[in-house]
């Protein structure tokens, strides 16, 4: 992690990686929510590019409407 943003303070940090809860490492800034909003990764798959790229889009567009849900 970088250390540029160690002395800031923030309101909101979320998380969004599918194992994030689990595996991200610890964000040490000072916050006053932590919040994880999951998403599938779908980045190790081996499947046809076809399906990826439907899947990346299908992953976009659930991020974009659970952070408008969230604002």
């Amino acid at each position: 992690m970088s250390s540029e943003f160690l002395k800031e303070n923030f309101d909101y940090v979320i998380t969004v990686c599918g194992g994030a809860k689990e595996t991200c490492p610890m964000f040490i800034s000072k916050v006053k929510h932590r919040l994880y909003i999951g998403f599938d990764d779908i980045a190790e798959t081996k499947e046809k590019e076809d399906f990826i790229i439907s899947e990346f889009r299908k992953i976009r567009d659930e991020i974009k409407r659970d952070f408008f849900t969230f604002l």
